[in-house]
């Protein structure tokens, strides 16, 4: 039976907002006051985030996010760092209650299942996506999207990033490496190991990958998505959540 799901497209947030708009939906979709959930998103400025479980000082220069104006953020999810370029970058998020059907309860079978969206809005592209476990997915070999997951409050968070342009020297300047000859075969590793959609196809807007991927979701998960807006209740959570956790000094160095 086809499930109704709420599509939201909210254009460029401060890292901030972008990861207590996620929770907070997630909270809500749980509570039953929210529908499961897509979101699209970008970041406004840049941001690095950090894994759950990752300890920031040892991932993260800091001194180089400032002097970049980039934001710093700790996700719920677990995981690597990772850049987000305020232009090179879409992320998509995927509330959902734990019982939806459909949704296999093992994670690592869920990414299968979830990121297949992702492999079809590529492929509406004209690109050859495809599914490399335990969460990326690739084109030509190369990795165009990484994701990741948590189970929280009852049910699913999962976001990911798609990769539209990857600036791999900017990216070693704000993650921390041992050494300068270290930084030059990592960013000549990210250009042999990561591609991006100007990479592969040239300029293609963001609008016109974002409706590929919505497709691509909707076929995948048998789905039909309605566009809505944050109710008052999630935005109202979600700038509480961000003052009590995610705008804290307490989270952001929590390990």
């Amino acid at each position: 039976m086809r499930q109704s799901w709420r599509l939201l497209l909210h254009g460029a947030r401060s890292a901030f907002d972008n990861m207590a708009i996620d929770e907070a939906i997630l909270r809500c979709v749980v509570a039953g006051d929210s529908p499961n959930t897509l979101r699209f998103y970008t970041w406004e400025p840049s941001a690095v985030s950090v894994g759950y479980f990752q300890g920031l000082e040892q991932e993260v220069d800091l001194e180089a996010c400032r002097r970049e104006g980039v934001d710093v953020i700790r996700r719920l999810t677990g995981g690597g760092a990772v850049f987000h370029d305020r232009d090179g970058e879409i992320t998509y998020s995927l509330a959902l209650k734990g019982s939806t059907p459909g949704i296999p309860q093992n994670v690592l079978e869920s990414y299968g299942v979830l990121c297949r969206g992702l492999v079809l809005g590529l492929q509406h592209l004209g690109l050859e996506a495809s599914f490399a476990p335990i969460n990326d997915i690739i084109v030509n070999g190369r990795k165009i999207s990484g994701n990741a997951q948590t189970r929280r409050f009852g049910g699913i968070l999962q976001h990911g990033t798609i990769l539209c342009d990857v600036n791999p020297a900017l990216m070693f300047t704000l993650l921390k490496v041992p050494d300068a000859k270290m930084r030059d075969k990592l960013i000549q590793a990210v250009t042999e190991r990561v591609t991006s959609i100007r990479r592969e196809l040239g300029e293609v807007d963001h609008a016109t990958v974002m409706r590929a991927l919505q497709t691509g979701f909707a076929e995948a998960l048998d789905l039909e998505l309605l566009p809505g807006t944050l109710s008052a209740q999630e935005e109202a959570l979600a700038q509480h959540i961000k003052a009590e956790r995610y705008a804290t000094h307490e989270w952001l160095f929590k390990r």
